[in-house]
């Protein structure tokens, strides 16, 4: 017998619930599980739409000789989208490289370092950064980052000339200036994100640090980084999902140059940029409409694999996480 539900002498309970009282929660139940299920049809009827409209083209050239070939030259019927991939990753790692350590770290000074008076302020500050519209962006890059650094890019580029991808004339609008603008860009996602896991460290372990004899960095070495990992993470995956997909900024400050770039200073493109600056011209060609769809598909599967791939190694840091006491403060 349930408790509440029936009595001993046969007699229904007063606290027995009738069935209509479970009626909110079924539809709230299958209203969520509705919810999700149509945000995962509407990814695949984006991802089938995309490829209808970019099958004539793949039909023409082949969805692998699309990707990696090396042509882009829409008054030659040749599309490949290769300097266009390979634009967009530079530019989106030296945007992580750069934009990652700064944002965590105001995350950790934020909410481990700064007088408590201060910390409003300098979250509001972080995070008006991303009230600023992408034009501007690109036109404080044109106008100012651009003349401003490209003597320290050349020479940059001429002493250490010897390393990979490193060396040469310099370009004005090149990989490295859009790096820079999408740094900046993503770092109040990412700062915000880190600042509110951090937020989250039980006071226990940074206690038990300090009292073990742990100066304040190694307090947060040993208990704030490794319990944050995850979402740290998860934060910075974010963070690249909005640098892959940024347009105007990174149209203004690359170069628009459909081919790979043989050094950091070098003109490129981008997957984003190309559709935005030629999607209008592409009216009246079929097939040069069908490439720019195109090329906006490879951008949304790059964008689903890096989404899945921080979904992996967040599950991978929480479990480490969940196993025990971080490394660092153990014995």
């Amino acid at each position: 017998m349930e408790a509440g539900t029936v009595s001993r002498g046969g007699r229904s309970s007063a606290l027995a619930r009738p069935p209509l009282s479970r009626l909110p929660d079924q539809v709230l139940r299958w209203g969520l599980t509705g919810l999700a299920a149509a945000i995962l049809a509407l990814i695949a009827f984006f991802f089938v739409k995309l490829y209808i409209e970019a099958e004539p083209v793949f039909s023409q050239y082949g969805f692998v000789n699309f990707v990696f070939s090396n042509e882009w030259v829409p008054s030659k019927q040749l599309y490949g989208a290769l300097p266009l991939l390979v634009g967009t990753i530079i530019t989106s790692v030296i945007a992580l490289a750069i934009g990652v350590p700064v944002a965590v770290a105001s995350a950790l000074y934020i909410t481990e370092l700064a007088p408590r008076r201060a910390k409003q302020p300098l979250t509001i500050l972080v995070e008006l950064l991303a009230a600023v519209p992408s034009v501007v962006y690109g036109l404080w890059g044109v106008f100012v980052l651009i003349p401003k650094l490209k003597p320290i890019e050349q020479w940059f580029s001429d002493a250490f000339s010897f390393l990979p991808f490193i060396g040469g004339q310099v370009a004005g609008p090149n990989y490295f200036i859009a790096g820079l603008i999408l740094a900046i860009m993503i770092l109040p996602i990412v700062s915000a994100i880190s600042r509110e896991v951090m937020s989250t460290v039980p006071v226990e372990h940074k206690e038990a640090a300090l009292a073990l004899g742990a100066t304040r960095w190694e307090m947060i070495r040993m208990a704030v980084l490794p319990y944050s990992r995850a979402g740290i993470t998860g934060a910075s995956m974010l963070g690249l999902g909005r640098a892959i997909g940024e347009t105007i900024a990174a149209t203004l400050v690359i170069g628009n140059a459909p081919d790979i770039g043989k050094t950091l200073f070098s003109q490129g493109y981008t997957l984003a940029a190309v559709v935005a600056n030629e999607f209008g011209e592409a009216a009246s060609d079929p097939t040069h409409r069908a490439a720019l769809i195109a090329a906006g598909l490879v951008l949304f599967v790059l964008t689903l694999i890096i989404n899945a791939a921080a979904r992996y190694f967040v599950v991978r840091s929480e479990r480490a996480t969940s196993r025990g006491v971080p490394k660092g403060m153990a014995g």
